[in-house]
């Protein structure tokens, strides 16, 4: 099985390298509805913070913002809204995959938390749908079913902020800038599918977010093109200045349902999940396939408080951006990360901050723990030295390659995350460090 045919396949049909489940599993309503809490629990948890109107208000500036990294909606629109839009873009791409025949596996639900995550700061209906339509036309084209691409167009909502950005960030006339900004979203969701299902190759699935790669080539491609017309993105560092006791107790709640979820729903937990954890994590490991949807939840819920607690424990503190990387980490807590995995990629990333003596606690190096994770497979695949590597080289690049795409791209770290891969990963090779254990049957 290559790398490039599993990356696009439905994630219904997704099961692991052996090509079988391993056990009987929950039935599918079980997991929608499993699905369907969070989203909920979500959308709940926004008319807490904010009035109905309020919330409106706030969901209106949201999607007027030209939404290019770093811009916190919870700061742009307001808490509520920001927990609201979260809710409605995950309900919108459960939706497409009903609508696609497609079931809840390990890589739909990296989707789903994705997207509620990054839809706390870039992502919301607007610059959305053009990159979801780009996908469906480049199906159609293709005369295959959209379900085969349900993921490039989910995930590949990271180009979001090109929409936005041309449509309202350079100062052009509407009438102009709002069909030029839909074009463009069109154009890279067309784009997206062949690159992606190329761009794999380069890092060899080592990187969880091909899909954050490959939009930031694409989006250094506009970037350029924006600059040739004298245009640029101006660095953005948009976020919440408020602290809130009650986006705690929303991630506290969702997480540990997903740990109680697991344990009542489970058995052998405790074998069930030393298993998962030694599987490296390399793409494609949908965990729900291999391992089962209790464990995996359990997964999820645990990685969910352990990122969260690294937040508190260095000092930082909850807004939009850091509540979407905890998502990101849980939602791939179903396809390619575990504890085992990605604690290595955080030390690491510990280690840049010493040794570059940069502040730990800073929006760019609390983001760079979180989703440095994509690297997770490095520390499964190859054992926690070279995971420490990983960690501590992506802390270094991630610094430096913003500027190609101007913040276009909001899977930064997914850029990032490709290039030391592609980087590390033939040296690892060459040298014979302990790489391929688990197909060697450890």
């Amino acid at each position: 099985m290559s790398l490039p045919s599993a990356l696009f396949r439905t994630p219904s049909s997704m099961t692991p390298p052996g090509g079988h489940q391993e056990h009987p599993d929950l039935p599918e309503k079980l997991r929608v509805q499993y699905l369907l809490f969070a989203v909920l629990l979500t959308f709940i948890t926004g008319l807490f913070f904010n009035t109905p109107q309020e919330i409106l208000e706030g969901l209106y500036a949201i999607h007027r913002s030209p939404s290019i990294l770093l811009s916190d909606y919870m700061e742009v629109g307001n808490i509520g809204a920001a927990l609201v839009n979260s809710s409605f873009l995950m309900l919108l791409s459960m939706a497409l995959a009903k609508r696609a025949r497609v079931t809840v596996s390990g890589p739909f639900i990296a989707a789903i938390f994705t997207i509620g995550g990054f839809a706390l700061f870039g992502k919301n209906l607007y610059n959305s749908l053009p990159i979801m339509a780009g996908v469906l036309i480049h199906a159609k084209y293709r005369k295959e079913p959209f379900g085969k691409f349900i993921l490039p167009a989910l995930f590949g909502t990271a180009l979001g902020p090109v929409v936005s950005q041309l449509s309202f960030g350079l100062a052009l006339p509407l009438p102009l800038s709002i069909p030029l900004g839909i074009l463009a979203g069109l154009l890279a969701g067309f784009m997206l599918p062949s690159l992606a299902n190329q761009f794999i190759r380069f890092h060899q699935g080592y990187n969880l977010y091909n899909i954050g790669f490959t939009s930031g080539i694409i989006g250094m491609l506009f970037m350029s093109l924006v600059r040739g017309f004298a245009k640029d993105n101006s660095p953005t560092a948009i976020l919440l200045k408020e602290e809130s006791l009650g986006l705690l107790l929303y991630l506290l709640m969702l997480f540990g349902s997903m740990v109680v979820f697991g344990l009542k729903t489970g058995v052998h937990h405790k074998d069930s999940l030393l298993k998962l954890f030694r599987r490296p994590g390399q793409l494609v490991s949908d965990f729900v396939a291999s391992d089962g949807f209790p464990v995996t939840s359990l997964n999820m819920g645990l990685l969910g408080l352990l990122t969260t607690g690294y937040i508190f424990l260095v000092g930082g503190s909850l807004n939009g951006p850091i509540i979407g990387g905890i998502f990101t980490v849980v939602g791939f807590g179903a396809f390619g990360k575990h504890v085992k995995n990605v604690l290595p990629i955080m030390v690491g990333i510990l280690l840049a901050n010493a040794v570059f003596q940069w502040e730990v606690s800073s929006i760019g190096s609390l983001l760079a723990a979180l989703f440095a994770t994509t690297l997770a497979p490095i520390a499964g695949a190859y054992g926690i030295i070279p995971g420490l590597l990983a960690g501590f080289l992506h802390m270094a690049v991630v610094m430096n390659v913003g500027y190609l795409h101007g913040g276009m791209n909001l899977y930064n770290n997914g850029f990032s995350g490709g290039f030391v891969a592609a980087i590390l990963v033939p040296v690892l090779d060459s040298l014979n460090v302990g790489a391929r254990k688990w197909e060697e049957g450890k």
